[in-house]
């Protein structure tokens, strides 16, 4: 390796007076190698003198109330995660108690920070979500009293706007012990007794918000809502399934997701009959199509009391109602040899005429099996979706090769809807469709009932010949 390429290696060799020099020359003019320094400075005085410079450090982001912008917004993350990374890596190891101070306030700094950027892209929260599942290690470290820490966690879950405290019951739990849960379960159950605070606020704003309650008092749903999230964390910290179960009402447990929610706990126990009691006793009209949770709980639960028969009943009527791969291959797994494959095919001649062309499509190659992907985009070529191009262009990939029609057609379906549709934003990727067209039509030599390609264009341009934007695209 040449003497003269950038590691530590080569550097170190240049000798301490030369980096010294070079690090005071490059960090002239820029605060965050500036920064950096002090803390690599005051870290080697001991992590007290260290923790002192980050202290102030979060105290001045604190204070800040100006919006961060894009070009300073890569500056902030790369702050905050330095002083993160001081605490966690430098202080823990020989400060805990110390460090696990500073990482709370460090967290609790989050709500300021949102406030003034913007975290569509979410790394500005992962800094702080990052140092958050680092208090779980640190915790138990510190020599915290559980009282104190009970006390410190119910404030955090009581004011965790943002949700930058999010989970913080069962990170702390290994910690709290059980005097430290009992501790925070009596803060729970006293603040239940204690009135309703009306937020502050505008009238007009506390108006609207109980007209969007289901109850018509916000500031009651919002308290309610605390108590059984709170209860239910800490039930799942000491692993009470029937002090979790029972924080909800009986209106709540007919909802499917909960239900679900319920019996995989009661699964986790053993306990498929009561699991299957509640599972029951949902309102299955309240459930999303796609929502398969209640369905693989129900499944789970006749498996369990040996029901093999219900079960795969069960399975044959999701899967025909959904067309989902993973449903059909366990219901495959339990049938005898040879009488799989013809179930198999069965299932197949009943996606192929399934009312949604684009779930039997995603089946097909979720599967898989492009003969029958192809068959089908043949089959029902015209009730081809071109606006489904998430799923047409993958599908367009892996079908080329050995079944290049129907490739072609689903190219096509795309060019069709976005020139019809006149969305110019996708004229590229239009084009791009048409060259792909292009392309294959060197080797394909059957268009079967479909028009050749030769046709195809002739038609998009007497039918689109104004949309010079398109085809300038086009060589």
């Amino acid at each position: 390796m040449s003497k003269k390429t950038l590691n530590a290696e080569n550097l170190a060799a240049l000798g301490a007076q030369t980096l010294a020099d070079l690090l005071i020359e490059v960090s002239t003019g820029s605060a965050e190698i500036k920064r950096r320094l002090r803390l690599e400075l005051s870290h080697n005085l001991g992590p007290g003198e260290l923790a002192r410079d980050v202290r102030k450090r979060l105290a001045s982001i604190r204070r800040s109330t100006s919006f961060v912008g894009w070009r300073r917004r890569k500056a902030l993350i790369k702050d905050l995660a330095t002083q993160s990374e001081m605490i966690t890596d430098k202080i823990a190891p020989e400060a805990p108690d110390v460090a696990f101070d500073l990482l709370w306030e460090f967290i609790d700094l989050a709500p300021s920070v949102y406030e003034r950027v913007d975290d569509s892209r979410g790394d500005v929260g992962e800094v702080f979500r990052a140092a958050l599942a680092q208090l779980e290690e640190i915790a138990p470290r510190a020599g915290l009293n559980p009282q104190t820490l009970a006390a410190r966690v119910w404030d955090a879950q009581r004011d965790n706007a943002y949700g930058a405290f999010d989970g913080i019951i069962g990170l702390m739990a290994p910690t709290l012990g059980a005097a430290g849960l009992e501790q925070l379960k009596h803060l729970v159950q006293a603040h239940a007794q204690t009135p309703v605070e009306e937020p502050e606020g505008h009238a007009a704003i506390q108006f609207l918000r109980d007209l969007r309650s289901s109850g018509g008092n916000y500031a009651a749903e919002q308290k309610s809502r605390l108590i059984k999230q709170s209860l239910q964390e800490i039930a799942a910290a000491e692993g009470d399934t029937d002090a979790y179960v029972a924080q909800y009402s009986a209106a709540e447990l007919t909802r499917p997701h909960i239900a679900a929610e319920v019996a995989e706990l009661h699964l986790s126990e053993s306990r498929a009959e009561a699991g299957l009691a509640v599972l029951t006793g949902a309102d299955l009209r309240q459930r999303r199509e796609d929502d398969l949770r209640w369905d693989t709980a129900y499944i789970a639960c006749l498996l369990g009391m040996e029901r093999l028969e219900e079960a795969q009943t069960h399975r044959w009527s999701v899967f025909c109602a959904t067309l989902d791969a993973g449903v059909l291959r366990d219901y495959l797994k339990v049938l005898p040899d040879f009488e799989d494959v013809e179930v198999e095919d069965e299932a197949k001649a009943h996606a192929l005429q399934f009312d949604d062309m684009a779930t039997s499509l995603r089946f097909f190659l979720d599967w898989p099996d492009l003969i029958f992907a192809a068959k089908l985009v043949e089959d029902r070529a015209e009730e081809l979706d071109g606006n489904h191009y998430q799923l047409l262009t993958p599908a367009a990939e892996a079908l080329r090769d050995r079944h290049p029609r129907a490739a072609v057609l689903l190219w096509r379906a795309m060019i069709d809807h976005v020139l019809g549709e006149g969305r110019t934003t996708r004229y590229g990727h239009a084009a791009d469709h048409l060259m792909d067209c292009i392309a294959v039509d060197l080797e394909l030599t059957d268009y079967g009932r479909f028009p050749a390609h030769a046709d195809f264009e002739s038609y998009l341009r007497t039918r689109h010949k104004h949309k010079s934007s398109f085809w300038a695209r086009v060589p």
